[in-house]
C-alpha cells in the first residue's frame, strides 16, 4: 500500500461538515418563526418532540403525510428560482392530511444534494417554513445529506412528512353519508401546483420554448409554472370544525378522474360541469400546443381545482360563505349522481379550453375556421369530428363553433352538449316555406360567424338560394363512392346491384343533389353473405375516419372547390 502524501478527511470527499452546522444556524432560525402550541423542542436533538396535552383534543386521531414535489424542481434548478418549491413541498404533504380533515401540527424535511451551497440549501429550507407558517405547523426537524457522486452539479431533491390531528367524530371522508344530489364544490388551483411537470417539460421541448419566454403580456413561463402550489388550511379547518363537509379530495397526481373517486361510495358518481369554474390560462395552452386529450388533461392535471368538497346541498350556501370570508374563491361545480360507469364524468370542459385559447400565447395556436356541424338524428359523424377536434387538438384548424339540429329529440344533441359545444334546435313549422326556413338558418350561422358548414345526417332539404350562398363552403358526407348509388339508401343500392365494393364519399355541396366536387372517398368491401346492417355498421367506421380528415382540408386551405364548381384545386 502506497503512503499517501496528505491525510484525507471528510471534506476532501466532498462532504464539509461545517458548512452543514452553518446551514443548521440559518435553519433553527426559520423554524423558530413557525414555533407553535404543543412544540417542545424545536431543530437541534436527535428526535423532535411535540406535546399532544397542550392540545384541548378529546379523542384525538394523529394523521401522516409525505410526499415531494416532483420534477417541478428541474424547472427550478434551471431557473435558480428556489424561493417557493418549500412551500411546494409543504402543500403537497399538508393538504393531504387535510383531506382527512386533520390540523397540521408539525414537519419534517428532507434535503439531498451534491454539494452543499449554504445559500442556496437556506432560500430552499426557508420556502419550507414559509409554507409552514401558511399551515400553522411547526418546522421542527429535518435532514440536509450533501452526497457526492449522487447528484449531479446543483441537482437537489426534496421530501418532507407532516403529521396533523383531528378528533375521531369529526374525520374525514364520511363516505356513509354521502347522498344523491349532494353538491360538488371546488376551489381554485393556483396553476399547475406540483403534478405533471414531466408531461409539462416534454411539451416545452417540442416547442423549443425558453423559461423566459413570454406566455402573455405579463408573464413568463417561468412565470406561470413557478405558482408554489396552494395551501387550504386556513380557508378549511373552519368549515371542517363544524362539521359541514362531508368529504375532502386533494387534486394531485391522477387528476379529477383518478382522486375523486377516492373519496366516494362506489355506487356513487360525481357530474363536474367544466364551464362551472375558472381555470388557468396555462391549461388551455397546454392542451393545444401539447395535442392533449381531455381525458388525458384531466387524469394528469388539476385543471383549476386545486382541492373538491363533497357537501350537503342544505349547507352549500354557508360553506361558501365560509370559505371566501377566509379569503378563498370557491365554486359549486357539480353534484353526486348514480354510478352507471365512470365515477368522474366532466362536461363542457372543452368549452372552458376554447374560451381560454383567446388570452394564451396566440403563436402556438394554429389558425382555425368556425364550423357549424348541421344533424337530425344519431350524429354519430358529429361525434367522429369531435373525436378527432380533441385527439388533434394542437394541429387541427377546425373550430367546432356550433351544432344546428332540426329534431329536439335528436339523439346526436348530446354528443354537442356533453363537449360544450353551442347547440342551436331550429324546428321547421308546417306552414314555413324552405326559403323562410333557410333565412332563419343563415340568420344563425351569422350570429356565431360559422364559416363551413359540415352537413351531417341533415334530412331538411335546403334552398338552391341557401346552397348557392355557402358554395365552396358546405360539405356533406354520402354513402356511396360518387358518381355510383346517389340518392337514399346508397347501402341498399350497392347491395341490390352486387358491387363487389362500395363506400363513401365527402363532396362540397352543390344545387344538384350528390353532384359537388369530391374531397375524398373511402372504400368498403362488400363481404360474403353482407347483410344491409353489418355494411351500414362497416360503412360508417369509414365515413367516421374520413369525413373529419375532409373537414380537415377544408378548414386548412389545402383543399378548395374550383371557380367553375366542377372540381376541387389542392394548395
Amino acid at each position: 500500500m502506497n503512503r499517501l502524501q496528505n491525510r484525507l478527511d471528510y471534506k476532501s470527499s466532498g462532504v464539509d461538515i461545517d458548512a452543514g452546522n452553518r446551514l443548521v444556524d440559518k435553519i433553527k432560525e426559520f423554524a423558530a418563526k413557525t414555533k407553535r402550541l404543543g412544540v417542545m423542542e424545536q431543530i437541534g436533538g436527535f428526535g423532535a418532540l411535540f406535546d399532544l396535552a397542550k392540545l384541548s383534543y378529546k379523542d384525538p386521531i394523529l394523521v401522516s403525510g409525505t410526499d415531494g414535489v416532483g420534477t417541478k424542481l428541474k424547472i427550478a434548478i434551471e431557473t435558480d428560482q428556489l424561493d417557493t418549491v418549500g412551500i411546494d413541498l409543504v402543500a403537497m404533504c399538508i393538504n393531504d392530511i387535510l383531506v382527512q380533515g386533520a390540523e397540521p401540527l408539525f414537519f419534517l424535511d428532507y434535503f439531498a444534494c451534491n454539494r452543499l451551497k449554504i445559500d442556496r440549501a437556506a432560500t430552499i429550507i426557508k420556502g419550507i417554513a414559509d409554507g409552514c407558517l401558511m399551515s400553522n405547523c411547526a418546522l421542527i426537524g429535518g435532514e440536509t445529506a450533501e452526497m457526492p457522486g449522487m447528484y449531479e452539479g446543483d441537482d437537489f431533491d426534496l421530501a418532507g412528512f407532516g403529521v396533523g390531528i383531528v378528533e375521531r367524530h369529526n374525520m374525514l371522508p364520511r363516505k356513509e353519508s354521502i347522498a344523491l344530489g349532494d353538491v360538488v364544490i371546488g376551489l381554485s388551483s393556483s396553476g399547475i401546483h406540483s403534478n405533471g411537470y414531466s408531461l409539462v417539460r416534454k411539451i416545452m421541448k417540442l416547442h423549443s420554448i425558453d423559461w423566459n419566454d413570454r406566455f402573455d403580456e405579463k408573464s413568463t413561463f417561468k412565470d406561470v409554472l413557478m405558482k408554489p402550489t396552494k395551501i387550504y388550511v386556513e380557508s378549511l379547518i373552519p368549515v371542517i370544525r363544524k362539521g359541514l363537509i362531508k368529504a375532502l379530495c386533494h387534486i394531485t397526481g391522477g387528476g379529477l378522474i383518478e382522486n375523486i373517486p377516492r373519496i366516494l361510495p362506489k355506487k356513487f358518481a360525481v357530474e363536474l360541469d367544466g364551464s362551472k369554474w375558472n381555470q388557468p390560462d396555462i391549461f388551455a395552452w397546454l392542451k393545444t400546443a401539447g395535442d392533449v386529450s381531455n381525458e388525458e388533461m384531466l387524469k394528469t392535471f388539476n385543471c383549476g381545482l386545486g382541492m373538491v368538497l363533497i357537501v350537503g346541498a342544505e349547507h352549500s350556501k354557508l360553506v361558501q360563505k365560509m370559505i371566501e370570508e377566509n379569503g378563498e374563491n370557491s365554486f359549486i361545480v357539480g353534484e353526486v349522481i348514480h354510478r352507471k360507469e365512470k365515477a368522474v364524468i366532466v362536461k363542457n370542459f372543452n368549452l372552458r379550453i376554447s374560451q381560454n385559447l383567446t388570452s394564451v400565447n396566440s403563436k402556438k395556436v394554429l389558425p382555425k375556421k368556425r364550423v357549424a356541424v348541421l344533424i337530425s338524428g344519431t350524429g354519430t359523424n358529429l361525434k367522429a369530428i369531435i373525436d378527432y377536434v380533441e385527439n388533434n387538438s394542437a394541429r387541427t384548424t377546425i373550430d367546432l363553433a356550433l351544432v344546428i339540429s332540426n329534431k329536439s329529440t335528436a339523439s346526436g344533441n348530446k354528443f354537442a352538449l356533453d363537449a360544450g359545444i353551442p347547440l342551436k334546435v331550429l324546428l321547421k313549422k308546417k306552414t314555413q316555406s324552405r326559403e323562410e326556413y333557410d333565412s332563419i338558418l343563415n340568420e344563425t350561422l351569422g350570429e356565431f360567424n360559422i364559416e363551413i358548414i359540415c352537413l351531417a345526417g341533415y334530412m331538411v332539404m335546403l334552398s338552391e338560394e341557401f346552397v348557392t350562398k355557402w358554395l365552396g363552403r358546405m360539405i356533406n358526407i354520402h354513402p356511396s363512392i360518387l358518381p355510383s348509388f346517389k340518392g337514399i339508401d346508397a347501402y341498399g343500392q350497392a347491395l341490390d346491384y352486387g358491387v363487389q365494393y362500395t363506400g363513401c364519399t365527402v363532396h362540397f355541396v352543390v344545387p344538384e343533389m350528390d353532384a359537388g366536387p369530391i374531397i375524398r372517398q373511402g372504400i368498403v368491401e362488400i363481404m360474403p353473405n353482407e347483410t344491409h346492417d353489418s355494411l351500414v355498421e362497416r360503412g360508417k367506421a369509414v365515413e367516421h375516419k374520413i369525413y373529419a380528415e375532409a373537414l380537415e382540408l377544408v378548414t386548412s386551405g389545402k383543399v378548395r372547390m374550383s371557380n367553375d364548381t366542377k372540381s376541387i384545386e389542392r394548395l
